[in-house]
């Protein structure tokens, strides 16, 4: 915590996270490489996947936010997660990081936490 306000508060809070996920998703679903991983998905499916990674997000930056979905590892399960896909992910996260002008410490963070998933997620 910086000045004793959490990430989430830093962030600038629920509405904060969800602009950031309204970026970032379409940016993964349009992806040449990655929109395989979306194919198939009902708009409930994806709206529900939305949300879940919104709750996702705030709760993992200290917001009162209750996660609900089932940890990272049985999420992405057999969903042959490759390194080169997750090095595209994290090129999006980045694009969408610098669209919000994330402050560098909270960039860092940011980035750090989601490096953090990486060993649940990448299977390849």
């Amino acid at each position: 915590m910086t000045n004793g306000k959490s990430l989430y508060a830093r962030l600038g809070g629920y509405d904060a996270v969800t602009a950031v996920v309204n970026d970032l998703l379409p940016r993964l679903t349009s992806d040449p490489g990655l929109q395989r991983f979306w194919a198939h998905r009902g708009e409930d499916g994806l709206l529900r996947e939305k949300q879940l990674l919104i709750d996702f997000l705030c709760h993992a930056a200290g917001g009162p936010m209750y996660y609900t979905g089932r940890d990272m590892m049985l999420t992405h399960k057999g969903m042959r997660i490759s390194a080169a896909d997750w090095h595209a992910f994290i090129g999006h996260v980045q694009a969408t990081l610098d669209q919000f002008k994330l402050p560098a410490r909270e960039r860092g963070e940011v980035l750090a936490f989601v490096e953090s998933t990486r060993g649940d997620i990448v299977e390849a």
